[in-house]
């Protein structure tokens, strides 16, 4: 009987328990995340036109957010393709397998380019190749896939850039949709990756044919032209003109299809074709977190064609503030202001044109790819016999012909030293030659190594890395690029601003790869597949 009397007393006491022990609650998630990417921003743009920025935009970002202001690519190849891939799957080219633009594939003798898509169509185009493009080249998951994963698909993703990749990188495998923008017909376009048919607002966008409006009015300084004083006079011989003008001068004039993604108002027809996605596919409103991609994509044209002291590139960020400033508000009445949060980074930065730097005294230049290549084939005709030793050299890469090898049974150490002792010599651009089969011991700085290293893709990448001097690029005598493993292209801005954001800064070293690990860490989620990076703290304490 005292037995019995226990266990009830027992049972009793676990029933209470039970009552006032609640089950734990799922974390909070924001309503929606907005990850920004600007093409070509590299980080001193942040501070440099500061003093003309509005409280709204950029600003806004820096004050109430967290700015990661030491942040970095992690590696070599810093183009948009594979910056779009970094920020979003947290990994590396040599992982994710988005190792440039387009490259040269070893295993068929093409070239590649990093979107295209021969089993797709385009959706709300007129045929061709602008529509054919999806993310299957991408061997990773990203960040928004890992959000769609995380609930059986229930949150909502979409992509919206001028440039494809920009558009199809970020939004993943398993977006809901993916926009970019078609210069042929003056379209937003998709493909049938995602779907069949444009729906009726997209068409309806389109019917709006912003892209006829834009064509037909010039592109005037937002303010005075004396006002430009962080940048040079304007018109000068090594910078690039718009197609159809004879000369690089305000105003500029936007006649031509293919001027309009190097006009700033293509960054404005990008942010309100973004907000039309937000109020029509009603993100934000659901019971889970929703994900719109942007990347404005008309800083990086208008920076090859202009270069980094411009008035033309100082106008643009000018210009790209407010539309940032409108972005915000809208997320603040849509969203509300404390139910989102916004990242803003770049997919790679940019070097000054030679020109600029030379006249300014500081060493500088451009050599010509074809003329290396050519060069280096003759000197290896010459030492091993008759062929074409040399298949392709892409994203600074040395691809060679294997089976030319194996029949004339040369190693790829011999003729590493025939490259290596042609490309080095005195008066040449190039730095050094690294053999990519035995990059252990190669002689150079640390720091570079891991650069290079997480470049190499082995079913990929080329057999040779060619390294220039800094400040030099292959290219013309106009205008500039990117894609090395200098600061000057891999230091770009990394702001989060908004929902459990707290306010601050470090000067810690961050890389892009930290980027996708931060979000699943705030929205406790996994982390992309093939994630090299880790949370930041700082923003997720």
């Amino acid at each position: 009987m005292r037995k019995i009397y226990l266990f009830i007393l027992l049972m009793l006491h676990f029933e209470a328990f039970s009552q006032t022990v609640k089950a734990p609650e799922m974390p909070a998630q924001p309503k929606l995340v907005v990850g920004i990417v600007v093409d070509q921003m590299r980080y001193d743009y942040l501070y440099r036109y500061a003093a003309k920025y509005g409280n709204g935009g950029i600003k806004r970002l820096i004050n109430g957010g967290f700015n990661c202001k030491n942040n970095h690519y992690h590696y070599a190849s810093t183009l948009t393709g594979p910056g779009h891939a970094a920020v979003y799957t947290g990994s590396v080219p040599a992982l994710n397998g988005i190792i440039g633009n387009e490259w040269f594939n070893p295993l068929n003798d093409s070239q590649m380019y990093v979107v295209a898509d021969s089993t797709v169509s385009g959706v709300g185009t007129d045929g061709g190749e602008a529509g054919k493009m999806s993310p299957k080249n991408l061997k990773t998951t990203t960040i928004t896939d890992q959000l769609r994963l995380s609930n059986d698909f229930k949150s909502r993703v979409f992509g919206v850039a001028i440039k494809d990749r920009g558009a199809i990188l970020p939004a993943g495998h398993t977006a809901n949709a993916a926009y970019w923008f078609d210069t042929k017909t003056g379209n937003w376009i998709s493909s049938t990756y995602y779907m069949k048919d444009l729906p009726e607002w997209v068409k309806s966008f389109n019917g709006q044919r912003i892209a006829d409006k834009i064509r037909a009015q010039k592109w005037e300084t937002l303010l005075p032209l004396s006002q430009y004083t962080e940048s040079e006079s304007d018109k000068q011989p090594y910078e690039n003109n718009l197609a159809e003008e004879t000369e690089s001068v305000f105003p500029h004039t936007i006649n031509n299809s293919a001027s309009i993604p190097m006009s700033p108002y293509a960054n404005t027809m990008t942010k309100d074709f973004a907000l039309s996605i937000l109020k029509n596919e009603k993100l934000g409103v659901g019971d889970v977190t929703d994900f719109l991609c942007i990347s404005f994509s008309t800083p990086d044209y208008i920076g090859h064609s202009f270069g980094t002291h411009s008035v033309e590139i100082e106008d643009c960020y000018l210009r790209l503030d407010r539309d940032l400033e409108d972005l915000l508000k809208n997320l603040d009445t849509q969203i509300g202001r404390n139910n989102y949060v916004v990242f803003l980074t770049a997919d790679h930065g940019v070097a000054d044109i030679p020109g600029f730097l030379k006249k300014n005294k500081i060493p500088a230049g451009t050599a010509t790819s074809g003329n290396d290549i050519k060069f280096l084939n003759t000197q290896l005709e010459n030492t091993f016999g008759e062929g074409k030793w040399i298949k392709s050299f892409s994203n600074y890469q040395i691809y060679l012909d294997h089976d030319l090898m194996r029949q004339k049974k040369v190693s790829y150490a011999q003729i590493y030293d025939i490259v290596k002792d042609n490309l080095l010599t005195i008066g040449s651009p190039v730095h050094n030659v690294i053999n990519l089969h035995d990059l252990s011991n190669a002689v150079i700085p640390d720091y570079f190594r891991s650069y290079i290293n997480n470049i190499y893709n082995p079913k990929l990448s080329g057999d040779f890395f060619v390294m220039l001097e800094p400040a030099w690029f292959y290219g013309g005598s106009k205008g500039t690029t990117h894609g090395s493993p200098y600061a000057y292209d891999t230091h770009v801005p990394l702001l989060f601003y908004g929902w459990k954001i707290p306010k601050g800064t470090t000067v810690e070293r961050t890389h892009i790869s930290d980027i996708a690990p931060t979000l699943a860490a705030l929205l406790n989620i996994l982390e992309p597949n093939g994630n090299v990076g880790k949370p930041i703290q700082a923003v997720c304490r």
